[in-house]
């Protein structure tokens, strides 16, 4: 298995997507050491008092992204990185914009450089929906992340270490996602909507960790992976997990869209079909050869354009209740007759 015996070090490691992909590592692999590494002592200090990380291959190391110092000090004997820490909430970054900045940028480039002089073999950056054609402060800061990342690999000088990056939409159940916020309101009565056109792609925490671990597995340095995963209307999901309750427009928020892309057209010529998942291949050669035969992908149409509002796949209402089922089962969400099925 290609993460046994390995070093895994987990930026922002305490988050729901270092948990729950450290979990699947823990459980399926036979890693040598896996360090989660991040700035918010407590939430480290919650993980270690709880069963399931009590592990004797687990560490911890507090740091932050922004110190080069504390990067090169952590990637000590590190194999592989996962990058997941970022400042993400859309509002507070329009509103912090220099925080943002300071995190997703420079600490990307910081990452990039300890990863390189500590000798790291491969690194997956996490990115999101919003980087492309980016119209608020996140997804630009996380496109200039990406680009990064992607370029990194000019700057290794020979060396053995490799950056990908990973794209993909919104988490159901994630901290800050719309769903659990719907679920607390309808015990209310009325449900607050942006607008119930806005479509978004939806992935489980699940799905998400495993597509990153399955990215490490094939990478070759300059992939930007982009799954391919249902799209779904506010109003839709709405209307599934709290059917009869009062809808609520409050009007798109300053920083967001109506639609989502994760590929723009702009893209499209570099961009190969690969069965479950798209890869974006980088618009230049560093030298190493890894763009050859580049995992035998089909060549998308010069007018392909991978958007929420245009997706082929969507989910269903009798979809969305049964993740939202298996994630939250206290609220009882199946029909009786379904959840005797499952049973």
């Amino acid at each position: 298995m290609y993460l046994d015996d390995q070093t895994i070090l987990i930026t922002g490691g305490t988050g729901s997507f270092g948990k729950k992909c450290l979990e699947i590592i823990l459980e399926e692999f036979r890693p040598r050491k896996v360090i989660v590494f991040s700035r918010d002592e407590l939430k480290q200090f919650e993980m270690q008092q709880h069963p399931r990380y009590r592990d004797e291959r687990l560490r911890f190391f507090l740091g932050d992204v922004r110190d080069v110092e504390r990067l090169r000090r952590a990637f000590h004997g590190v194999d592989i990185v996962i990058h997941a820490a970022a400042l993400k909430q859309v509002p507070a970054a329009e509103y912090n914009p220099f925080e943002v900045i300071k995190t997703n940028v420079f600490g990307a480039q910081n990452l990039i450089d300890a990863a390189i002089d500590r000798g790291v073999k491969k690194v997956v950056a996490l990115s999101t929906d919003k980087a492309a054609n980016p119209v608020n402060l996140y997804g630009a800061s996380k496109l200039c992340s990406d680009k990064l990342f992607v370029a990194g690999n000019a700057y290794t000088g020979g060396g053995e270490t490799r950056f990908s990056v990973v794209r993909y939409g919104n988490v159901l159940g994630s901290r800050g996602s719309v769903l659990p916020l719907f679920l607390k309101q309808r015990r209310t009565g009325t449900i607050t909507l942006t607008d119930p056109r806005m479509t978004r792609f939806w992935i489980t925490l699940e799905q998400a960790a495993r597509f990153v671990l399955r990215a490490l597995e094939t990478m070759r340095g300059g992939e930007l992976y982009v799954p391919k995963i249902p799209s779904m209307a506010l109003g839709a999901m709405a209307a599934a997990i709290a059917p009869g309750c009062r809808q609520e427009i409050i009007g798109i928020r300053p920083g967001e869209k109506l639609h989502e892309v994760m590929i723009p057209e702009d893209e499209a010529h570099r961009t190969l079909d690969c069965a479950d998942c798209y890869i974006v291949r980088p618009s230049f050669d560093w030298g190493g050869g890894a763009s050859e035969g580049w995992h035998h992908g089909t060549p998308v149409p010069a007018d392909f354009r991978y958007a929420s509002d245009t997706n082929t796949q969507w989910l269903s209402a009798e979809e969305l209740l049964s993740l939202t089922h298996a994630m939250f089962p206290e609220e009882n969400l199946l029909p009786a007759t379904t959840r005797a099925r499952a049973a």
